[in-house]
């Protein structure tokens, strides 16, 4: 069995993490975006990510295959949002449900508690979604917010849930 290992994501790591989003871009609620991107769309996205900074990007890698990835990423644009950062984290399609992505996500965080800059982590997940307020609240998130009807995808309106979670 290959074993698991969870680094920072490295250039050549990119045609993974889009693979993983694109598919849940296409059969999913829990990302709002309605097409896929290339990797060629996506590389401002990318350039935003540097190790220890506010924003950044891991990967967990199974052997050789990327199967998941956690991210965090501006809250809003303006400035006095710098010391809060959102975060999500995605696995790939067969590796929900094993602890991958608690691995992963706690990972990430561990990271974004040494950014001094940093103050808070935000989730926003779109509802229903079981698995995601389970996985936030076990690594100490609170629920802060409930908007209804926030976002329109496959023909129906989808609930979102705000949850915070305080930067040591």
């Amino acid at each position: 069995m290959d074993e698991l290992s969870i680094q920072t994501a490295r250039t050549q790591d990119w045609a993974g993490v889009l693979r993983i989003y694109n598919h849940y871009v296409l059969t999913s609620h829990v990302t709002f975006d309605l097409k896929t991107e290339s990797l060629e769309e996506r590389q401002d996205w990318f350039a935003r990510f540097a190790d220890a900074s506010p924003h950044q990007l891991w990967v967990a890698l199974k052997g050789h295959e990327l199967v998941g990835y956690a991210s965090s990423s501006q809250l809003r644009p303006k400035p006095a949002y710098r010391s809060s950062v959102e975060t999500s984290v995605y696995l790939a399609e067969g590796h929900q449900g094993c602890g991958l992505g608690t691995k992963l996500y706690d990972t990430l965080l561990k990271a974004l508690s040494d950014v001094p800059s940093l103050h808070r982590a935000y989730g926003c997940i779109a509802l229903p979604n079981e698995s995601s307020v389970r996985l936030h609240e076990k690594l100490g998130f609170a629920k802060v917010g409930h908007f209804h009807d926030a976002g329109f995808k496959f023909g129906r309106f989808w609930d979102v849930a705000w949850y915070e979670k305080e930067l040591a």
